[in-house]
């Protein structure tokens, strides 16, 4: 079964190019991961600083995998300080069958 959720998270003023530069390069990484199905990182339309990213994974496994990863979680330590709050709002999402 997959693994699939969105992560949220808001961006302080000033603090936009460096946080969208950081995002490029976690997915070319995360995108390159075998058992990464989807990796969408968005900004809301209305409000830039506001990202939103849907996140597919083959399977359990695969998502431990992804979460392992030094880059990640290089991503992870560096992305505290621009953003708002204590880190990414995770939604886990479950397909309806």
């Amino acid at each position: 079964m997959t693994k699939t959720l969105y992560a949220e998270f808001t961006v302080k003023p000033g603090c936009e190019a460096s946080v969208a530069e950081m995002m490029r390069e976690l997915t070319e990484h995360v995108r390159a991961e075998p058992g990464n199905v989807v990796f969408w990182p968005y900004t809301r339309e209305s409000r830039p600083n506001e990202y939103f990213v849907f996140e597919v994974y083959r399977d359990q496994a695969a998502f431990e995998e992804h979460i392992g990863a030094d880059y990640g979680r290089k991503f992870n330590e560096e992305l505290a300080g621009p953003i708002e709050g204590d880190g990414s709002e995770l939604t886990w999402l479950r397909a309806i069958q």
